[in-house]
């Protein structure tokens, strides 16, 4: 079987590109298909969450296993696709690269035969261009950030003498 989805870079522009694949491929090789079907070097990390019809990340599906009990984590190379997503689970959240938190919605379109002489994984069609950088949204003196601290636009944090630090803690 073949699975069609659509992945959806969270922005507010229209950035998504629509991907064959076979269901029986491991997330592992999704993973790449997305990674170069955007632009991406591939070489950040990177996780699958299953998803519901809001879109809330449940079950992590990494690409590593790096938690302190090994086997612990499922892991992509040995999730298969189909096993992931079928017809009432049609949704996944795709994380790329921590750091920047590239989001993707992942969505199943349709299941359909493989056609012959096609070539799978494919890249059916492309939407928009990735951004040069992560879009943060913009603080303004008086907004509080996701720690509930006012942003200060005024804050020197090169000035030592003004923060409440010992230099000479050790």
């Amino acid at each position: 079987m073949i699975y069609r989805l659509r992945v959806t870079l969270d922005t507010v522009e229209d950035i998504y590109r629509d991907i064959e694949i076979q269901a029986s491929s491991n997330l592992e090789d999704f993973h790449n298909v997305i990674t170069q079907s955007f632009g991406f070097e591939g070489e950040e990390m990177a996780s699958f969450y299953v998803s519901n019809e809001a879109w809330e990340q449940g079950q992590e599906i990494a690409l590593f296993d790096m938690s302190e009990k090994p086997g612990e984590k499922r892991v992509m190379s040995d999730t298969i696709l189909g096993d992931t997503l079928w017809e009432k689970q049609t949704r996944l959240v795709y994380v790329y690269d921590f750091l920047y938190m590239w989001t993707f919605m992942v969505e199943l379109a349709e299941i359909v035969e493989p056609e012959p002489g096609m070539q799978y994984p494919t890249l059916m069609f492309a939407q928009g261009e990735i951004p040069l950088e992560v879009l943060e949204p913009e603080m303004k003196s008086g907004d509080e950030d996701e720690f509930g601290d006012d942003y200060d636009d005024d804050y020197d944090d090169t000035d030592y003498d003004s923060m409440d630090f010992d230099e000479n803690w050790n």
